[in-house]
């Protein structure tokens, strides 16, 4: 199969990430001697600065590692909600909705301290080595994609009028990144140079205790002060008002980035792991146990229509069941029995229902506000929606996957703290996040907002096994999109027998027959978005079975990395989606 780059094979590392100066300056840091941990710190943190309209250190990281040898581990890097977030608290301020910008939506920032406890308990590096790559960017410039240069005109007018802070950063002299001119940061810079500063003054010459420094500053220093006084100045936001924020000192205190054991799922020899039902990754798990033993010839239309109608079942026990809670049925929404029954619900048809299941005879929890789009089938679009002014622009975020010269291994998907999200803080360089926007002001629902729990993230990095070794860290940008595009590409090489290249190159589609993890919430019943190199007969056949089949740009779905490791030979691998232009694989 004709791909548009050679998959990369090597003995030493292998990066894959969403843009490449996140890719190289990762692997700069395993050419140094730091191992995968190290380079995952320095990337995340690079992205943070060439990425600002994907990621921001106010955002989240939520990330899967497999240090060699050791046990798969999820690291959370998604904060909760701030002790002052209750439904009623909205309902009080005459909301039915969480707005999809400004400080009400920001939920404790999870990013910058999962990077520090991952280094912490990981990585072999200072902290100064590994921030100093991001500093680089934010001082010195670094050449802007295009599509920030587009993101920030889309915000003009907000940016100009209310954002003030955020146009001095992003319009400065009225003009927006452009591709090919230097762009830069310096308050953002600043912020990681004092943190620095003060880190070491405070560790001594230790590394962890540097680390830890750092950590407190985060959370009771100059950037927790910096983050409270954002928060608290009234913000024009989705709604149409201005509103203060929830989040205080004691959030901010009292939160640290935890470890979590992975949810599994064992297929054909593979041990597939995601994180818990705070994410939507058990919805890829489901996807999988939903497939038939009989498996339909790979890429063709029945299996096709057998994956879209699979996602939908599985999207729908996520809406009913998925949330920061303790009693999510997820053993049950995995077993052989359940998915034998709701397997027999597909048939050779589109459904047009949204149809959550019912394991152990537990009725499911659905919102009555779920909103069934008017608008014409398909035309709903992918990453992560609702982020602008007057009008609405999309966000989406960034990923990376590791492995280096040891085995070890890391996948994660960094978000959240978009520059359209909420005002950039003069003195910091970056904005709060708006993650809360995710969950429902309805009560009683898996994925009602409650302070402290942690708002169902989309965000949902990968890892596979087999025999009990890590061999393979995949994961992409999109919001909803992200296990749908996922599975197909992890399909690809455990059934269609594609390398990594050929398995992100080839034509891929996804679904919106579902609610979305975003603010109306729509589903377009039956709608399907395909790229255009689909094979004719393939999309004239899923119209056939009722599809709502809306035929997109060629090359428009997914932003997939991937790297692996064969734990016989040694040889790594890796590869990077060619759509955006952007994202880039490098090794040796």
């Amino acid at each position: 199969m004709f791909t548009t780059r050679p998959t990369l094979r090597g003995t030493f590392g292998m990066v894959s990430s969403t843009h490449w100066l996140a890719s190289q300056s990762a692997m700069a840091v395993l050419e140094g001697g730091g191992n995968a941990y190290d380079a995952a710190v320095a990337a995340g943190v690079v992205l943070h600065v060439v990425e600002p309209h994907l990621n921001g250190p106010g955002g989240e990281a939520p990330m899967i590692l497999a240090p060699a040898g050791g046990e798969v581990r999820v690291l959370c890097g998604q904060g909760p909600a701030p002790a002052g977030a209750s439904a009623a608290h909205y309902r009080g301020l005459g909301l039915d909705f969480i707005p999809g910008t400004g400080p009400l939506a920001a939920a404790v920032p999870g990013a910058f301290d999962a990077w520090m406890v991952l280094l912490r308990d990981y990585g072999t590096r200072s902290l100064a080595d590994l921030l100093g790559y991001a500093i680089g960017y934010a001082e010195d410039g670094h050449p802007p994609v295009p599509r920030l240069g587009r993101q920030v005109e889309e915000v003009r007018e907000l940016f100009s009028t209310e954002w003030t802070s955020s146009a001095e950063v992003y319009l400065r002299d009225g003009t927006p990144p452009t591709p090919g001119e230097l762009f830069r940061n310096p308050a953002l810079g600043r912020t990681w140079r004092r943190l620095i500063d003060e880190a070491v003054a405070a560790g001594g010459g230790d590394r962890v205790a540097e680390i830890e420094a750092a950590r407190r500053i985060w959370r009771s220093g100059f950037i927790a002060e910096a983050m409270l006084a954002q928060s608290a100045r009234p913000t024009l936001d989705t709604s149409g008002e201005r509103h203060v924020g929830t989040l205080t000192a004691a959030d901010l205190a009292a939160w640290s980035a935890t470890y979590e054991s992975p949810v599994t799922y064992e297929w054909r020899g593979w041990t597939l792991c995601k994180m818990g039902p705070w994410s939507q990754g058990p919805v890829f798990l489901q996807q999988l146990a939903l497939l038939p033993e009989d498996l339909p010839g790979y890429g063709g239309a029945e299996y096709v229509h057998l994956l879209i109608e699979g996602c939908k079942l599985a999207m729908a026990d996520r809406e009913a069941w998925y949330g920061d809670v303790p009693d999510v049925p997820v053993p049950e929404l995995l077993s052989a029995a359940y998915n034998t029954q709701r397997r027999a619900l597909v048939d050779a048809r589109a459904s047009y229902e949204l149809r959550p299941g019912s394991p152990d005879g537990r009725t499911p929890l659905l919102s009555s506000r779920i909103a069934v789009s008017a608008a014409v089938p398909g035309a709903a679009g992918a990453g992560e929606p609702a982020l602008a002014s007057s009008g609405e622009t999309r966000g989406d975020t960034c990923h990376f996957d590791i492995v280096d010269q040891w085995g070890n291994m890391i996948s994660a998907t960094p978000s959240g703290g978009w520059l359209q999200s909420n005002p950039v803080i003069p003195e910091l360089g970056f904005p709060l996040g708006t993650r809360l926007q995710m969950a429902w002001l309805d009560d009683g629902l898996p994925n009602s907002l409650v302070p402290g729990h942690r708002p169902r993230t989309t965000l949902t990095p990968a890892l596979a096994m087999r025999d009990g070794v890590p061999v393979l860290a995949f994961g992409t940008p999109g919001g909803d999109q992200q296990d749908q595009w996922q599975l197909h590409f992890f399909l690809s090489v455990a059934y269609g027998g594609l390398d990594l290249q050929a398995a992100i190159d080839a034509p891929n589609w996804h679904t919106t027959s579902f609610p979305s993890s975003f603010y109306p919430r729509d589903m377009d019943p039956g709608a399907v978005i395909v790229e255009s190199r689909m094979d004719e007969s393939i999309i004239d056949d899923l119209r056939r079975r009722g599809h709502h089949v809306t035929v997109g740009d060629p090359w428009s779905e997914g932003r997939l990395c991937a790297v692996a490791r064969n734990p016989d030979s040694g040889v790594l691998s890796a590869a990077a989606n060619p759509r955006g232009m952007q994202g880039y694989a490098v090794g040796r």
